[in-house]
């Protein structure tokens, strides 16, 4: 009897779920270890989306789903790469898939980034998501705030900014966040985007959700609704960009309101510098532009001073390389043909090792692109396997791996583990009518998801 393909993914947030589902999905009889760094499963579904988006959760069970299949098994709190090095690993598997994502935040290159003040989009919402990995509290005391970039990122990070804290208390948020967030003295939010409403990269609902808060107006200005030839012509191929349109629009026409939080969507403003006195943030410095005929901008020489205290950059992440593993610094992903791991840009195909999601092809894409990135891959694992080109592992018993982490010292967190980590959750947010309130501390998470003593 042959004896299951034995494949590592690591990485448990959608792309490497997705892939582990098409894997048991296959003709071929297989044995999934899903690694992750963290001590809990589903990855930015858990840390990057933010907490008032309650049909996330359905993602959440359809992964959750996923997770439940007897052919996988997680394993949590282990970084490959340091704890346990790829070529140790390829010992034990005949195959590894990378898909561990972009959590990093990009930077905006422009003078005045390292002033007090100015963060990551990521760390915020590392924050107001409750991973581990940072800060516990936050500085809230600006009144005036500026968000660069206009995807979904920076209207999570606009829309938490300008929410009161009561609001968002019946979400999972974490008793330190609320805490933070009670301090805020956000009075107007700035967003700007260096294109127009054409260009911009929200999705239509998430637009719209924006304005549903009764505390938060929205401001367009009209002189900002502006499309050249190749902006209607993206209005006309795709019916969300035209939806994204409609609504701007929509916010630009209507009569002020009296909500008491302003939040601004300016287009056509390109950040140049940020302004700082004693070390800390005073202002974003903009240069206007305008379109050019096909989608692009230039600038016009107008520059203007918006008076801030604090800059949230949600221009993009950029992912992380692993340790033993290729990486190009260029363009942030690791070298691939598509699915397989390369030597470099141009280079040989590195038996067994393969790459999904955004390390594959950078931070860019939705849910759909993942699933297809992930189909890509798993075809040619699957392929390389059927025609002979995966070099058996050495050490096929599922035990073995484990053995080697124990050996380490190394307290693995298991799906069931998350089963009782998020009964804790559930358990803590039940008496104050939540649905969860999010457990922060990584012992105290590992405490309940690791081995039981």
């Amino acid at each position: 009897m042959t004896s299951p393909v034995r494949v590592a993914v690591v990485g448990s947030g959608p792309a490497g779920i997705y892939a582990s589902d098409l894997l048991v999905k296959s003709d071929v009889d297989v044995q999934i270890d899903l690694f992750e760094k963290m001590p809990a499963p589903f990855g930015l579904i858990r840390y990057g989306v933010a907490p008032d988006h309650p049909r996330i959760k359905g993602i959440v069970q359809s992964l959750h789903n996923i997770m439940e299949k007897e052919e996988i098994r997680f394993l949590g709190n282990i970084e490959v790469g340091k704890d346990i090095t790829v070529t140790e690993m390829r010992d034990y598997y005949d195959a590894i898939i990378f898909a561990t994502g972009a959590t990093a935040d990009k930077e905006m290159g422009i003078p005045g980034e390292d002033l007090e003040g100015n963060y990551g989009a990521g760390e915020f919402v590392g924050f107001y998501d409750g991973n581990p990995n940072f800060e516990r509290d936050w500085d809230l005391s600006a009144e005036s705030v500026a968000v660069v970039g206009v995807g979904n990122v920076s209207l999570d990070v606009s829309r938490i900014l300008a929410k009161t804290a009561d609001e968002l208390l019946v979400t999972e948020i974490p008793d330190n966040v609320y805490s933070s967030l009670k301090e805020n003295r956000a009075k107007e939010v700035h967003v700007f985007g260096r294109r127009g409403p054409a260009q911009a990269k929200y999705t239509p609902k998430e637009l719209k959700e924006l304005d549903e808060s009764p505390t938060i107006e929205v401001i367009v200005s009209p002189e900002d609704i502006e499309y050249d030839e190749a902006s209607e012509e993206a209005r006309r191929a795709a019916k969300s960009t035209d939806l994204v349109c409609q609504t701007l629009e929509s916010y630009a026409m209507r009569e002020p309101g009296d909500a008491p939080h302003k939040l601004y969507i300016h287009f056509f403003e390109s950040p140049v510098e940020v302004l700082g006195d004693a070390g800390h943030v005073t202002a974003i410095k903009t240069e206007r532009t305008q379109l050019n005929g096909d989608g692009s901008v230039s600038g016009t020489g107008k520059f203007t001073e918006w008076p801030v205290q604090a800059v949230y950059r949600a221009v993009g992440y950029h992912p992380q390389s692993v340790d033993g593993i290729p990486f190009n610094e260029t363009t942030a992903t690791m070298p691939n043909d598509g699915g397989h791991v390369l030597a470099n840009v141009d280079g040989e195909k590195l038996p067994g090792l393969y790459t999904t999601g955004w390390i594959k092809r950078g931070p860019v894409g939705l849910i759909g692109n993942t699933k297809s990135d992930a189909k890509d891959t798993t075809t040619m694992l699957l392929a390389d396997y059927k025609s002979g080109d995966l070099e058996p592992a050495t050490k096929r018993d599922p035990q073995d791996i484990l053995d080697l982490l124990e050996s380490r010292d190394i307290a693995v967190t298991t799906w069931a583990g998350w089963h009782r980590l998020n009964s804790a959750e559930q358990a803590a947010g039940e008496p104050h009518g939540r649905e969860r309130i999010k457990i922060v501390e990584w012992d105290e998470m590992v405490k309940h998801a690791g081995p039981q003593r």
